[in-house]
C-alpha cells in the first residue's frame, strides 16, 4: 500500500462495493418499474478482468480490505465463480449480496471459488406478499437458498429486509423469529429514497427506534458497540443471536462510512447517494496506466460530500435507482 483513500473530512475508505450487472430476475416494486426498464448493452458492462484490475489497484495502492459483489442480481451474471476466484486471490474480506433465488444450486460453487460471507435480500416471509413485492412467486426458492448458504459453510449469513410502513412492517417479529430459529442475522433497513418510481416519502420509513422497540418488547435486546459498519447491531439478551438496523434516514452514519462503489458499467461513486460519477471504464479501455486510474479514484474520494442530507431541503436524489447503482 502506498497511500490511503481519504476524503476532505478525514474519512479513510477501505470498503468497495462492486455491481457486476444491472440485470435482475425480480422486478421489485421499489427497485425498478414493472415495465420499461432499459438494460445495459453487454459491451458496456465491465469485463471480469477489468473489475479485477480496479479492485487490485484499490487493494494494492490504497489498502482496501473488503469487497462486496452486488447487482442488479449478481448471480445472473454468467460464470460468476470465475470472478469470485479472481477477487478472492486479492486477500480481502469477500462477500456477496443476492436475492437468493439461485443459491440452492450455486452456493457450493461460490464457496469453492473463495466466497466467505453472504447477504440475502428478503422483504417478506409471506408468499402472497413476496410475490406482490417482487412480481415473482419465488419465496420457497429464496428460503431454500438461505438453507443452502448455511449448509455450504458461508458465515455469517445475513438477511437484508427493507421495512416499509404499511407494506411489511407487520412482519418485524416474524423476521426476528426466523433469524433466531435459523441462526441468521436479520438486518432491517430503513426505506431510502432510491426507489425506481421516485415515490419515496418520509412517512414510509420505519425507524430504528421503532424496530428495536417492537422486537425488544418480545425478545429483549441490548446494543452492541458501533464501528464503521452501516448497521447498528443489537444482541438478544437470552443469547438467541442478534439483529442489525441500517438507519440511513433517521440516524445517518456518514461520519463513519468507509464505502465506495463501482457500477456495472464502470462508473466510480464515492457515496450511495452521489450525484456525480467518475468514468473508470474509459481509462480501462484507452490504455491508461494503473497510476492514472489510481489518481482518478483518489480524486473521486477527495470530492466526497460530508453527508447525503436526506430529509434536508438541499437533498438531491440520485438519477439512478438502487438496481442500477448496486447495494
Amino acid at each position: 500500500m502506498t497511500d490511503q483513500l481519504v476524503d476532505g473530512f478525514g474519512r479513510v475508505h477501505r470498503d468497495l462495493r462492486i455491481s457486476v450487472t444491472d440485470r435482475c430476475n425480480f422486478r421489485c416494486q421499489y427497485c425498478m418499474p414493472a415495465e420499461g426498464m432499459q438494460w445495459m448493452p453487454r459491451a458496456e458492462l465491465l469485463r471480469f478482468e477489468e473489475i479485477e484490475r480496479v479492485a487490485r489497484i484499490l487493494v494494492e495502492h490504497f489498502g482496501v480490505n473488503a469487497i462486496r459483489l452486488t447487482g442488479g442480481e449478481p448471480t445472473v451474471r454468467a460464470h460468476l465463480p470465475v470472478l469470485i476466484e479472481k477477487l478472492a486471490a486479492l486477500g480481502t474480506d469477500l462477500a456477496l449480496t443476492t436475492n437468493g433465488t439461485n443459491l440452492a444450486r450455486m452456493a457450493d460453487d461460490l464457496v469453492a471459488a473463495g466466497l466467505k460471507r453472504i447477504n440475502i435480500s428478503l422483504d417478506s416471509l409471506r408468499a402472497d406478499r413476496f410475490e406482490e413485492l417482487t412480481r415473482r412467486d419465488d419465496l420457497a426458492a429464496v428460503l431454500a437458498g438461505v438453507d443452502a448458504a448455511l449448509t455450504a459453510g458461508l458465515s455469517p449469513v445475513k438477511i437484508n429486509a427493507v421495512m416499509m410502513r404499511g407494506v411489511n412492517d407487520d412482519e418485524l417479529l416474524d423476521f426476528a423469529r426466523y433469524g433466531r430459529e435459523r441462526g441468521v442475522t436479520v438486518r432491517f433497513i430503513e426505506f431510502m429514497p432510491l426507489d425506481a418510481d421516485g415515490d419515496w416519502t418520509n412517512e414510509q420509513v420505519v425507524t430504528l427506534d421503532e424496530i428495536v422497540a417492537r422486537i425488544g418488547g418480545e425478545f429483549p435486546l441490548e446494543p452492541v458497540q458501533r464501528r464503521s459498519a452501516p448497521a447498528s447491531d443489537f444482541r438478544y439478551t437470552d443469547g438467541g443471536g442478534r439483529i442489525g438496523v441500517v438507519a440511513s434516514v433517521t440516524q445517518a452514519f456518514c461520519q463513519t462510512c468507509d464505502r465506495i462503489r463501482l457500477t456495472a458499467d464502470g462508473q466510480f461513486r464515492n457515496c450511495l447517494f452521489a450525484v456525480d460519477e467518475f468514468d473508470v471504464r474509459a481509462l480501462l479501455r484507452d490504455g491508461s496506466s494503473d497510476g492514472a486510474i489510481a489518481e482518478l479514484l483518489q480524486h473521486a474520494v477527495a470530492a466526497k460530500w460530508e453527508g447525503h442530507q436526506i430529509n434536508q431541503v438541499q437533498f438531491i436524489r440520485p438519477k439512478r435507482s438502487m438496481s442500477q447503482i448496486g447495494g
